[in-house]
């Protein structure tokens, strides 16, 4: 498979919205009317428990914004999986509904994609406020050292929210519904077949993290996001790199706790993996 892809050039944006019921989903909307380049459709994937006046709300909020919203079952994952259908504009953006982008925001992060310098990029995120808790500062710091450490090793370590994409590449390469951690999994491939993936640090967002108030919660969220991410690494035989990376570890009591765990959600992944690994990737 050639690495070549064309650039897209300047023209039409979408920028994509996953999300199940956050009412935070109408600032980051907000953010968005703000923008000075402003998106040519805004496309929230939703959930089905998403409820009807958040969503009659997020559409009709801003006149001048193109908000389309359309509800897919299952969780974000889902969502992005079952929306890629439904792009069709030739760079696509991807902000989580708990993300708040300045107003300069779009035009930076689509930048190296209209530009041909990379088929995906992404920036970081900054707290939206102080930290209230023990869970949310730790969030803060496990974040920095995500974008100052492992994704500068690795752009394949590039959380999708806050990215923008090629379509095209996207459309090519699409997202495995088998592996949950789907942007380290789509990064991965797309960087195995010779494209470029960028970091650029001045398209930041702003990271809401209010709803962290629950130690059993946040121990769930985790869990689960370990277990995402090993099964990414084993489909793609990352994981013998991934112990071979020096990573300075967060100083914060909680970074203990989730170490305790990952040995948990490595065999957890490699039982799943044996069941689910010869199916036929896709929706």
């Amino acid at each position: 498979m050639s690495g070549a892809t064309a650039p897209p050039g300047r023209g039409p944006v979408c920028v994509e919205i996953a999300v199940k019921d956050d009412p935070r989903l109408l600032t980051a909307i907000d953010s968005l009317a703000a923008q000075h380049r402003r998106p040519d459709r805004v496309l929230v994937a939703a959930s089905p428990l998403t409820p009807a006046a958040l969503e009659r709300e997020a559409v009709g909020r801003h006149a001048s914004l193109h908000v389309e919203l359309v509800r897919i079952p299952g969780g974000p994952v889902d969502a992005r999986v079952q929306a890629m259908r439904l792009l069709r504009e030739p760079t696509t953006a991807f902000l989580d509904s708990d993300e708040v982008a300045p107003p300069e925001w779009l035009e930076r992060i689509v930048a190296p994609i209209e530009d041909g310098s990379a088929a995906f990029c992404g920036g970081p995120t900054k707290p939206l406020r102080p930290a209230a808790n023990s869970i949310q500062r730790y969030m803060e710091l496990l974040e920095e050292s995500i974008y100052d450490d492992l994704v500068r090793q690795s752009i394949a370590y590039l959380p999708l929210g806050n990215s923008a994409w090629n379509t095209s590449v996207l459309q090519r390469f699409g997202f495995d519904a088998r592996v949950t951690a789907e942007d380290h999994d789509l990064e991965t491939r797309v960087l195995a077949a010779g494209l470029a993936g960028r970091f650029v640090p001045e398209a930041w967002v702003y990271h809401d993290k209010s709803d962290e108030t629950s130690y059993v919660r946040w121990a769930r969220k985790r869990y689960v996001w370990l277990f995402q991410m090993a099964m990414s690494l084993l489909k793609n035989g990352k994981l013998s790199a991934r112990w071979h990376e020096h990573r300075t570890p967060v100083r914060h009591p909680l970074y203990y706790v989730e170490a305790m765990m990952k040995p948990v959600a490595l065999v957890h992944a490699r039982l799943r993996w044996s069941r689910v690994g010869g199916r036929t990737a896709g929706p």
